[in-house]
C-alpha cells in the first residue's frame, strides 16, 4: 500500500501510543477485579478466574459479564476506568508526537476503551489535536450487541462509517489478534512493538517479537518509521 493523503490510519491507544503496561494495565486489572467482586459478590480468586475466562472466551471481560451476569457496559466502563490521578503518570515520546504531525492521511483512534478514558489519555499526552476523531467502545455496537476488537464485522462497520474502503485503512496496533482480524477485511496492518516488549505479561512472549506473521505488513518500534516507505 502506498501511503498518501488518502490513507486512513486507525491507531490503537494503550501500548501503541503510550506505555500502558507501566501504569494503566495494573490499575485496570485491580479496578476490574474489584468491580467483579462487588457486583457478583465473589471473592478475589473467583473474580480473577471469571475475568480470565471471559477474556479468553470472548476477547473482553466485559462481554462475558454482559452475557452471563447482565452487567451494563456503561456501568462497567465508567466504574473501572475512573483511575484518579492517571494523567500525572502518563508520558510518550516527543519523536512519536512529531511523526504523527508529519504523517500524511486521516488519523483516528480506534480503541476498546471508553471515550472518556481515551480523551483523558490523549489530552495528557498532548495528542488529542493530532486525531480527527476517537472511535471508542461505545461506537462498536452492531445490531444491539457490543462487538469490540477483534470482531471483523466491527472493522467493516468502521470503514463504512468513515466512508472509505477497508483497503485504504491501516491499523497500527500492539495486539496481533486485532491485526489478523483487520487484515481479513482488507486493511493494512502495522505491529507496534515499542511498549509491548517491556511488558510480556500483556503481549506475546519475548521469543515471538522477531516473527512477522503473514497478516502483518510492517513491524515498528517508533512512529517515525511509518514515514519511511509504504506497507
Amino acid at each position: 500500500m502506498k501511503i498518501n493523503r488518502q490513507t486512513v490510519w486507525l491507531f490503537d491507544l494503550d501500548n501503541t501510543l503510550h506505555d500502558a503496561g507501566a501504569v494503566v494495565f495494573g490499575r485496570l486489572k485491580q479496578s476490574m477485579g474489584e468491580f467483579v467482586q462487588r457486583e457478583l459478590q465473589v471473592d478475589a480468586q473467583e473474580a480473577q478466574r471469571l475475568s480470565n475466562l471471559y477474556w479468553h472466551r470472548y476477547g473482553a471481560t466485559l462481554l462475558g459479564l454482559m452475557k452471563h451476569h447482565g452487567v451494563k457496559a456503561s456501568h462497567f466502563l465508567h466504574d473501572t476506568h475512573r483511575l484518579p490521578g492517571l494523567e500525572q503518570q502518563l508520558g510518550t515520546h516527543a519523536q512519536d508526537v512529531a511523526a504523527l504531525a508529519r504523517l500524511p492521511g486521516r488519523k483516528f483512534i480506534l480503541t476498546n476503551a471508553p471515550r472518556a478514558y481515551a480523551c483523558r489519555v490523549l489530552g495528557a499526552l498532548g495528542l488529542l489535536g493530532h486525531f480527527e476523531g476517537v472511535l471508542a467502545i461505545e461506537d462498536m455496537h452492531m445490531f444491539g450487541q457490543l462487538r469490540p476488537k477483534p470482531d471483523a464485522r466491527m472493522f467493516r462497520s468502521m470503514a463504512v462509517r468513515l466512508k472509505v474502503s477497508p483497503h485504504r485503512c491501516v491499523l497500527v496496533e500492539d495486539t496481533l489478534v486485532h491485526q489478523k482480524s483487520a487484515r481479513s477485511v482488507g486493511m493494512g496492518t502495522v505491529w507496534m512493538q515499542r511498549y509491548g516488549r517491556r511488558g510480556p505479561q500483556h503481549g506475546p512472549s519475548v521469543s515471538r517479537w522477531s516473527m512477522q506473521p503473514a497478516y502483518v505488513d510492517r513491524r515498528v518500534r517508533a512512529l517515525g518509521q511509518l514515514l519511511r516507505g509504504g506497507l
